[in-house]
């Protein structure tokens, strides 16, 4: 199979889909690997390790999407690169469609095949080459957070860990999935007082065996959520349904409750986010300000620490790509339900629940595509 991939060119994007060593284990399954000019360089990859990889570098990015019959990428293509898609092309990347209709309908159109990383889904739930991603955000989530805290950025001054006689700072975390934990260690680690809302009693009860003692676990309502944004100084969205769009969790008349200068990090963006005053941001010009409280929304926050979030990305999709190139998306998704969970679009027609359900299109069964 020939593998195409071209540079990212989503504003502020420097992760790679491939590294040269996953391209190395692609050349040496008998594939062909074509990657645009430069597509490593902001991941710490030159074009001649990929070369020493057996890898064909092309200038345009226009070659790379006519010839290739698998696309790798990052991040959704976005407009400029809609009418590169074509029928049967096989795209394997995140998709997050339930957030774009217009991204939705145009793949719809292309005929390409969308296999999507985020919805990949194990039999225990676990969604493997999200999961890396949800890691490096969770923890960037605090982090940031605790930069625009800080009173030169506009926040109310709070330092997370406060110091002996002052009182930490408090962090509200909704949802406790892979996102939510690794905000949660993170600040705890700090010293900060964390708290995990989520609607699962079961997720809770493993949560309060697993994390630190200054972590609190709260069943999440709307009257807790409430009270508890009231005297939070950094809220961390990170409500996960996959596929769908996020729940919104957080109103705009809530935030006339929060504390001014008190900071909202919604990692759920890219799926629409859980507060209602959310809007996507960039790396760089990633924060708002609505009612006194600072909004960070970046979309694709892990791309701002692109050599981590390469190398963590590539471990989990490279084995879904070997398999993919071998065996033909088809058969790779007969043998494999996980990853026929990951198709989202096949030749016009929407096969994930959610997307259907985020815009009123009919959902077909990836089995009848299957055959």
């Amino acid at each position: 199979m020939l593998i195409g991939v071209p540079k990212e060119i989503k504003r502020e994007e420097y992760r790679v889909a491939l590294t040269p060593a996953g391209a190395e284990a692609l050349t040496a399954a008998g594939h062909q690997v074509m990657v645009e000019k430069g597509a490593g360089l902001p991941s710490g990859f030159t074009d001649d390790f990929y070369e020493n990889a057996g890898v064909e570098i092309v200038e345009a990015a226009e070659e790379v999407w006519s010839r290739a019959e698998m696309i790798m990428k990052v991040k959704e293509p976005i407009e400029p690169e809609w009418p590169r898609m074509r029928p049967g092309q096989l795209l394997f990347t995140y998709f997050h469609f339930a957030a774009s209709e217009p991204l939705t309908r145009a793949v719809m159109d292309s005929g390409a095949v969308a296999l999507a990383y985020e919805t990949v889904e194990l039999p225990n739930g676990e969604l493997p080459l999200l999961t890396p991603m949800s890691e490096v955000a969770g923890r960037m989530a605090i982090q940031e957070g605790a930069k625009y805290l800080e009173r030169h950025s506009g926040g109310a001054g709070v330092l997370l860990g406060g110091v002996p006689g002052v009182l930490p700072g408090k962090v509200l975390v909704l949802g406790g999935g892979i996102v939510g934990v690794n905000a949660a260690k993170m600040a705890a680690g700090l010293g900060a007082r964390v708290s995990i809302m989520d609607i699962s009693l079961p997720r809770l009860r493993y949560l309060s065996d697993v994390m630190p003692a200054n972590v609190n676990l709260l069943y999440s309502t709307r009257y807790a959520v409430r009270k508890q944004l009231e005297d939070s100084d950094l809220v961390v969205g990170a409500v996960l349904i996959p596929g769908k769009k996020a729940p919104s969790l957080v109103t705009r008349e809530d935030l006339k409750t929060m504390k001014p200068g008190s900071v909202i990090v919604d990692v759920a963006v890219d799926q629409g986010g859980c507060v209602e005053t959310i809007k996507p941001t960039t790396h760089d010009d990633p924060i708002y300000t609505v009612d006194g409280v600072i909004h960070y929304a970046v979309a694709n926050m892990p791309g701002g620490v692109p050599r981590t979030s390469t190398l963590a990305l590539t471990n989990a999709t490279l084995p879904y790509a070997l398999t993919l190139a071998d065996r033909g998306w088809k058969a790779a998704c007969n043998a494999d339900p996980a990853l026929a969970l990951g198709l989202n679009v096949v030749d016009g027609k929407v096969t994930y629940p959610g997307v259907a359900e985020a815009f009123g299109l009919e959902c077909h069964d990836p089995a009848a595509f299957l055959g």
